[in-house]
């Protein structure tokens, strides 16, 4: 039977009352950068093709990535890729150098043009299967998941663990991870640090896109003096690779480098660790 009930899905833990975490090196925040490399395919839900949005975006395949790529080299900070399937099949460039800075994949569909919600269970099954698959055929193993759009169905954590997903970013309420009740993790991802939804209408300056990545730091280094924290930041290259906003990028994760008490980690080593402190609570 599907559960309905969020309550039913994972325990409530208040903040102050999560297992003690220490990140290696003793880093009070560890961070992860998750570049959300995409395809929008050019007809979907469109009588004509949608060549407006399917360019902008495309930019980011053919420019902005590249931009994003060295200003995380530069600070030290591999990549945690959302990662829709459909770019293994048309992008070997961008899959060569993802693999070449070791940044890990987690799957993100197979489209960002098709969210999950209202999807039929082994169509969903089938997109997971498919964006697993693609992961594999580059050499790499799909650890992590982000819906499209953070949408899932009743159906999408079980058919994750089903498909050997560890953990999922969808679910944006707490600065730990913690565990699903099937087994699943949960890893703080963001909507208030990520360029898609505050570069759209109505849109913050990147000034403040800056300021914002700077303050969650310093307020979650402060608390990672007691237990550790996590900072997700989440980038779209055809927004933050735009030459006006990449040097934001650039400065908001020289302060966070210049710190000794950060790890940048990928979503993969962050559940290792944390898993490796709770005995898997």
């Amino acid at each position: 039977m599907v559960n309905t009930d969020p309550h039913g899905l994972f325990p409530y833990r208040a903040i102050v009352d999560a297992p003690k975490i220490q990140w290696p090196n003793g880093a009070r925040v560890a961070v992860w950068v998750i570049p959300n490399v995409e395809q929008y395919r050019i007809e979907i839900g469109n009588p004509s093709p949608d060549i407006r949005n399917h360019s902008r975006r495309d930019y980011g395949n053919r420019v902005g990535i590249w931009r994003v790529m060295e200003v995380m080299a530069k600070h030290g900070a591999r990549g945690t890729v959302a990662f829709n399937g459909q770019v293994g099949q048309y992008y070997p460039r961008i899959m060569q150098a993802m693999k070449d800075l070791e940044w890990e994949l987690m799957g993100h569909g197979m489209t960002n043009s098709l969210p999950l919600a209202g999807m039929e269970k082994n169509a969903e099954r089938a997109v997971i299967l498919e964006t697993k698959k693609i992961i594999e055929d580059h050499g790499l193993a799909m650890k992590g998941w982000l819906g499209p759009g953070l949408t899932e169905t009743f159906n999408t954590l079980d058919l994750l663990k089903e498909a050997g997903v560890e953990y999922v970013c969808d679910w944006v309420n707490d600065d730990l991870p913690y565990k699903f009740n099937n087994g699943l993790y949960s890893i703080p991802y963001s909507i208030e640090l990520n360029d898609m939804p505050l570069f759209n209408v109505p849109s913050i300056s990147i000034e403040d896109f800056e300021r914002r990545i700077k303050d969650a730091y310093d307020v979650l280094y402060e608390e990672g003096e007691t237990n550790g924290r996590v900072l997700g930041i989440a980038l779209h290259p055809f927004l933050i690779g735009s030459p006006h906003r990449i040097k934001y990028l650039d400065r908001a994760l020289a302060h966070i480098a210049w710190s000794d008490k950060a790890w940048f980690a990928t979503g993969e080593e962050i559940i290792a660790a944390y898993r490796a402190q709770t005995g898997g609570v």
